[in-house]
């Protein structure tokens, strides 16, 4: 089902896309010129106007029933919920350190007692 309301949902944006493409420029930007465009009183006179308007309207029913499906899928618990707390992780031996293959550490070095670095040897 999901499948279907989304293919539906990318081909009304395909055609919503297209017949905004197909239709008159009115000139200025942000609707500042020619006069009228969606914020006046009138209603949509040509015949692409009125199929925008149908287009933009099955486009948001799509979104909001995709959004309906989506959560009807989901956990009722959020992502932070399933995040175990840190105290809840098994503590590792602390005598147990990382070493490299050939022995080394991988603690960074700690510094000696005449200023020069030395690998730490716990």
């Amino acid at each position: 089902m999901e499948n279907v309301v989304l293919i539906i949902h990318l081909l009304l944006a395909l055609a919503l896309i297209g017949v905004v493409l197909l239709q008159r420029s009115e000139g200025g930007g942000l609707g500042m010129g020619g006069g009228g465009g969606a914020m006046t009183g009138r209603a949509a006179a040509t015949a692409l106007g009125k199929v925008t308007w149908l287009l933009a309207a099955a486009f948001f029913a799509t979104s909001i029933s995709l959004v309906i499906i989506a959560a009807g899928k989901s956990d009722s618990s959020s992502v932070l919920d399933r995040l175990a707390p840190a105290s809840s992780a098994p503590a590792e031996d602390a005598g147990d350190t990382p070493s490299l293959p050939g022995g080394g550490s991988l603690l960074p070095p700690s510094p000696s007692t005449d200023g020069s670095l030395t690998p730490s040897a716990d």
